[in-house]
């Protein structure tokens, strides 16, 4: 992005504010709920870093992917699996919490360590603008990488489809998944639907 030096630094602190919260906020929260809220604000401020860093492909797939499929499937698996339940006191949990804050604090300094010992150094770009990574992206995915790009899509497809054949399974009664087990493999029978004529309106139950 051709923003001026000042917006940068601002920006930056910005969203490097907005992740450490919110990333804290994951971890110390109880409630889960507003930890996997917070993990969407953690996702969606890393794509601004990315955009920051001319990186548009890679910002718009963090959107996408993590904050529009990652993050939604968390909460409806939270909210649909979520039981009101009390916790239940764990002998000795302060050994899994002191275990914790020593790793953490251990990749910390690690990462802390890193950053001050690279020579960061800033070369002023002139000339016209790099081309947008996503156009530069997009060649190579249908050039040079078009066969995996389609067999990835054809996988995905079968999984997919596997998937829905395996869901369907569950609707037959017994009878039918013995008549299933004996059958070959590549013929998958639907369950039978009981036909009903629009003017038969009476159910079992009146007569």
């Amino acid at each position: 992005m051709n923003l001026a030096e000042g917006v940068q630094i601002v920006s930056f602190g910005i969203l490097s504010v907005m992740m450490i919260g919110g990333a804290l906020g994951v971890v110390l929260l109880s409630n889960i709920v507003y930890s996997a809220f917070l993990l969407c604000g953690v996702f969606t401020s890393i794509a601004g870093l990315y955009l920051l860093l001319n990186a548009d492909f890679v910002a718009a797939a963090q959107v996408l992917i993590y904050v529009g499929a990652v993050n939604v499937l968390i909460l409806f698996a939270i909210m649909l699996v979520n039981k009101r339940e009390d916790f239940r006191i764990i002998p000795n949990a302060w050994v899994r919490q002191v275990a914790t804050a020593v790793v953490c604090v251990g990749l910390f300094a690690l990462l802390g360590t890193m950053v001050v010992s690279t020579p960061w150094t800033i070369v002023a770009t002139t000339g016209a603008p790099a081309e947008s990574s996503i156009v530069t992206i997009a060649k190579h995915f249908f050039t040079d990488f078009l066969l995996p790009f389609e067999l990835a899509s054809v996988f995905l497809l079968m999984a997919m489809v596997g998937a829905i054949v395996l869901a369907r399974r569950d609707f037959f009664p017994d009878e039918l998944s013995k008549k299933l087990s004996e059958t070959p493999a590549l013929s998958l029978p639907e369950r039978p639907r009981e036909l009903v004529s629009a003017g038969d309106v009476s159910s079992p139950e009146s007569k």
